[in-house]
């Protein structure tokens, strides 16, 4: 089924809770579906396809057409002694498909628990947290171009990187992801060794599960980051700099508490974070928007926001940082 609706409020679509339109707005449930709209010529450019806008930051009304997937299936295509291989639409909400593979005993999603949005754009945005990326159990992400045409890509075709995939560049705009495959392990596993997730599961008694450990991972993150249903943010909206080791090393004559993570032999990253915290960010507020008071790297709509007020905030926080520690920091929520 395709459900249209002209001069539509994106309120419910995306979680910064930015109140403002789209000319045109398309839900679809199949893929069949997708492959009409386009054929039938239809969705005239600019296009925007979303999941649940939980990594968007609308600045304005939007002239065009927003593209909304609906697909919404699990399917196991094949299971052995040590794997399971498992193909999701694009629609279906992440953290109900982590639910899954943890109810189902399956591991490699867990640390991924409780981010928000649609496993479509999970695949476009190469979530991650806790010492684990999606690319880390994706066998292959499928594609729909303007013409109705699928394509299959393996995960190595996806160029993965830190918060970037293939599909987030420019020659890759006229396709939409409609499905994922997923390869999960069905012996235990887990990646424990990042953050505080160690001390978390001191909670629970024996020998970490499957189940505790995404409890963990779930009370960890309600504990540092806001319900967005309740505090409109998009989560973590800085990335992490990664910076030549040498630079680190300068860094932390001035700063011996600075934290780092190794990326390879010539580079750290740095947890933007804690430089946003140094440079007294935390808990303040410009107006309508401020910084989450329990973790810097989140900036929050305490209310009535307009989207180019979030976008100044984060530019001066940008501007501030790179005075104190001469480090560029970007955005990892894409401006609309």
């Amino acid at each position: 089924m395709i459900q249209e609706c002209n001069n539509y409020s994106l309120l419910p679509h995306n979680t910064f809770g930015i109140d403002v339109k789209t000319a045109h707005f398309i839900e679809y449930d199949t893929e069949e579906d997708l492959r009409r709209l386009f054929t039938s010529g239809k969705v005239a450019r600019p296009w925007l396809p979303i999941g649940s806008g939980s990594n968007l930051l609308f600045l304005k009304d939007y002239e065009g057409t927003i593209l909304h997937s609906r697909i919404n299936y699990l399917k196991l295509t094949d299971e052995t002694k040590e794997k399971v291989h498992i193909c999701v639409g694009s629609g279906v909400e992440w953290d109900d498909f982590v639910a899954y593979c943890v109810q189902h005993g399956w591991y490699g999603a867990e640390n991924l628990s409780l981010i928000p949005g649609e496993v479509g754009a999970a695949a476009v945005q190469n979530i991650g947290a806790y010492g684990v990326e999606v690319k880390d159990i994706i066998e292959s992400v499928t594609t729909m171009d303007v013409q109705g045409n699928e394509q299959v890509y393996a995960v190595e075709a996806c160029h993965y990187g830190y918060r970037h995939s293939i599909f987030k560049e420019i020659e890759m705009q006229n396709k939409i992801v409609t499905s994922v495959c997923f390869c999960l392990r069905k012996t235990e596993g887990f990646t424990l060794n990042y953050g505080t997730i160690r001390e978390e599961l001191k909670n629970y008694s024996g020998e970490p599960t499957l189940p505790n450990v995404r409890q963990a991972i779930i009370d960890i993150r309600k504990n540092k980051l806001p319900d967005p249903s309740v505090v409109g943010n998009a989560g973590s909206f800085f990335m992490n700099p990664v910076v030549d080791r040498t630079k680190y090393e300068s860094l932390k004559n001035d700063y011996p508490d600075m934290p780092y993570y190794n990326v390879d032999e010539t580079r750290v990253k740095i947890p933007a974070a804690w430089m946003i915290d140094r440079c007294g960010w935390k808990g303040q507020t410009r107006g309508a928007v401020g910084v989450h008071d329990k973790q810097a790297l989140v900036l929050i709509n305490k209310g009535g926001a307009k989207g180019s007020e979030v976008a100044a905030l984060a530019e001066e926080i940008k501007l501030s940082v790179f005075q104190q520690f001469k480090i560029d920091i970007f955005p990892e929520v894409k401006f609309v």
